[in-house]
């Protein structure tokens, strides 16, 4: 026990302090010319009113929910869910900074060496901070919750669900308090991902509808008064949404395999299968240990990169290279790490109480199906998304026959594109749960996003490239210095095209375990609840489930859409009020513009946000909990579906309108028919793939992590159970 609490402590310690390190190492770099540091600055200052004005909000509603919580089931879950909140803030927090930082210091790398691995490495290396942080507050907010409540106040010896409140309602403490934490967790992922999601978007389709349509000017160019706003968008939406993003789902994964791991057990004393205390507090301690062992990998693999004297001119080989050493050194110290923990074990009692065909090693081939599913399902992205491929090659062409076929192939393409990735988390479910049962589904989960640090470190280097282009092309640097932003930032379409994908293949594992941990939760002689879809109520709930992030989807490009309107009016106001802006001889006013997008993304994102929680609420103390479950099943098969085609082809149109940039059609460059056609096509997709997609997978997340916490609550009272004990 106490070596695995050292590892965990160790883990997270060492994650944090080599995110301090990449941290500071990046801001000490110059910031080039007087004119770049003007950009970079309003820039950070954008970001940081943005993160205030959103934080003051999410401080309020998480208060709210934190209250609710104490007083509908306990303190202790209470304030799981503030020391949640808390590290999601950090990590969404920091990592923005350093993306603001380290934006400048990459422009000013490619300005005096003209050196593409040199400022490859400065773009890694801020993206690191982020990936880093990721890992370490989520392993450190876990490791404080189970070093206080779970040893200090004596929840993990509770095994049974002996606990009950002054509202009479009964469940496990410990998978309480670890649910409040998830739940915590998954607030600020909601807050970060919608209101960033719309943010970035607004700002980025006002930029580009007025500035390169209307006024025919480049992208990123200082006379757009949007062109700040979008800067500032890439690092509050990519960088802070996508890392509380993956936190969330990183907790959810381990959480979902440990209130599992209870569950089973007591279904293991009602069904007689021989479970004991030992096997359980070795169930609760395995995600712990891989995903500590995970990070340390991670650190490996990006100290690996950092350390090469010399990188390639091959970006994506090198990034690529990372992420496969992180995973590969994550599956061989999982095997250690599932061989140390269960080799003692009976394995006839393992095999009739968990599900374990394997032994012990079980629980790591589980882990390591999930490892692969997610780096098939990156490559899957990939081949959809970039530009070396033919589907988005065909789209880029399909553009010079006009926006209408763009927009028609790009449909068919991400259409086409959900197919493989299902196929993919299908056979990973099954696999999974053949060599170790439910739990093994939630540790392919868990798996999946045991290299999570190394993923968002490559995802994050993407928007930092973003914004060093646009600063170059704002700073009329030197031709070649855009270029080499340029060969980055279009790597890092790509890898934001393969997080997004791998954001949504982990949230939808992820929310499959917390459905799993939500069925096992109704254990009055330690049996789950069993959905039998013939059931109406069941059937109901799964109809409206699957028509919830329809909703959802619909409420977000229609917020982004107004959002944006307000953004359109205010560009072509200024171009019309303001003389000299378009000869460059007047300064736009961006802060109006940066005002509008973030004051518009907290107003339009309360609606869409409230519905992950309030439904499943709602519908539970009006229908039951078999509702809820089919609520949760439908909306979580839908959400998947919806979530890969956003992605996939609001990826594709992006990278084929680069591809038309960079002159891979012939004859079609910029201000060309065909590619005025492409940048529709980009519009289209913008709010797809940066808003709906990223933000579905939080949605059918929270949705089960809600219920989850709520269903002590409504298993026993609700109007449908009340009516039915009337009629009887």
């Amino acid at each position: 026990m106490q070596l695995i609490i050292v590892l965990v402590v160790f883990a997270a310690g060492l994650a944090l302090a080599f995110a301090a390190f990449n941290y500071f190492f990046v801001k000490k770099l110059p910031e080039g010319t007087e004119k770049m540091q003007e950009i970079a600055a309003a820039i950070r200052i954008g970001a940081n009113a943005f993160i205030a004005y959103e934080y003051t909000v999410l401080l309020v509603v998480i208060l709210i929910v934190a209250v609710i919580l104490a007083v509908v089931t306990m303190w202790q879950a209470s304030i799981a869910l503030i020391v949640g909140a808390v590290m999601s803030g950090c990590a969404g927090f920091v990592g923005m900074k350093i993306a603001t930082y380290a934006n400048v210091r990459v422009s000013n790398q490619a300005r005096e060496t003209h050196d593409i691995g040199k400022t490859l490495k400065i773009a890694f290396r801020g993206g690191s901070v982020m990936g880093l942080c990721v890992g370490g507050f989520a392993l450190l907010g876990l490791f404080l919750v189970y070093l206080i409540f779970g040893l200090g106040l004596g929840q993990l010896y509770v095994t049974e669900a002996s606990y009950t409140n002054h509202l009479g309602l009964s469940f496990i403490p410990f998978t309480m308090t670890l649910s409040g934490y998830a739940l915590g967790c998954s607030i600020v992922a909601m807050f970060n991902r919608v209101g960033g999601g719309i943010y970035t978007k607004a700002a980025d389709m006002g930029a580009d509808l007025v500035g390169k349509t209307e006024a025919n000017i480049p992208e990123d160019d200082p006379r757009n008064p949007a062109t700040i706003a979008d800067n500032v968008g890439d690092n509050v939406g990519d960088v802070a949404g996508l890392g509380s993003d993956l936190l969330e789902s990183y907790v959810g994964a381990i959480s979902s395999g440990i209130i599992l791991a209870y569950h089973m057990f007591l279904q293991s004393g009602a069904l007689g299968t021989g479970m004991t205390e030992t096997m359980l507090q070795k169930c609760i301690l395995f995600p712990l240990v891989f995903v500590s062992l995970g990070l340390l990998a991670c650190c490996i693999g990006i100290g690996w990169l950092l350390a090469k004297r010399h990188l390639s001119e091959n970006p994506r080989l090198e990034l690529n290279g990372a992420t496969y050493v992180a995973a590969l050194l994550t599956i061989i110290l999982g095997f250690l790490a599932s061989w140390f923990l269960f080799k003692g074990e009976d394995a006839a009692v393992l095999k009739a109480s968990l599900g374990f065909a394997a032994g012990s090693i079980s629980p790591w081939i589980a882990s390591t199906i999930g490892v692969v599913a997610g780096v098939v399902i990156g490559m899957l992205a990939e081949y959809y998304t970039s530009a070396d491929y033919r589907p988005t090659r065909l789209l880029a062409n399909t553009a010079t026959e006009g926006a209408a076929l763009t927009i028609t192939q790009g449909l068919a393409l991400g259409m086409r594109s959900c197919m493989a990735p299902c196929v993919v988390l299908g056979a990973g479910i099954v696999t999974s749960y053949a060599v170790s049962g439910m739990y093994g589904v939630s540790m392919a989960a868990m798996g999946m996003l045991s290299f999570v640090t190394a993923t968002v470190s490559v995802d994050t280097y993407g928007p930092i490239s973003d914004n060093a282009g646009g600063i170059a092309e704002m700073s009329e640097l030197d031709p070649e210095v855009r270029k080499i932003t340029d060969t980055l930032d279009s790597v890092g379409n790509t890898t934001a095209a393969i997080g997004k994908g791998f954001a949504i293949g982990s949230g939808a594992l992820a929310a499959l375990a917390l459905m799993i941990s939500y069925l096992y939760s109704f254990n009055e002689v330690g049996t789950g609840l069993i959905l039998n879809l013939m059931e109406p109520m069941v059937l109901a709930g799964a109809i409206a489930g699957g028509a919830l992030p329809f909703l959802f989807s619909g409420m977000l490009i229609e917020a982004v859409a107004k959002a944006a309107r307000k953004m359109v009016d205010e560009v072509r106001r200024q171009f019309r009020e303001i003389p000299g802006i378009l000869e460059g001889k007047a300064k736009p006013d961006y802060k109006t513009c940066i005002s509008i997008s973030y004051k518009g993304a907290i107003d339009e994102m309360k609606a869409p946000s409230l519905l992950a929680i309030v439904v499943p609420v709602a519908t539970g103390f009006l229908f039951g909990p078999s509702f809820v479950g089919g609520l949760i099943i439908g909306s979580t098969l839908a959400a998947i579906m919806i979530a890969i085609f956003c992605g996939n082809a609001g990826g594709a149109w992006d990278n084929a309108k680069k591809y038309i940039e960079a002159g891979g059609v012939a004859g079609a460059g910029k201000g060309t028919p065909t590619h005025s056609a492409a940048v529709v096509g980009d519009t289209v997709g913008d709010p797809l793939k940066d808003t709906v997609g990223p933000c579905l997978d939080i949605f059918i997340k929270i949705m089960s992590t809600v219920s989850l916490v709520a269903s002590p609550v409504f298993a026993q009272y609700n109007l449908v159970g009340w009516i039915q004990s009337l009629l009887k």
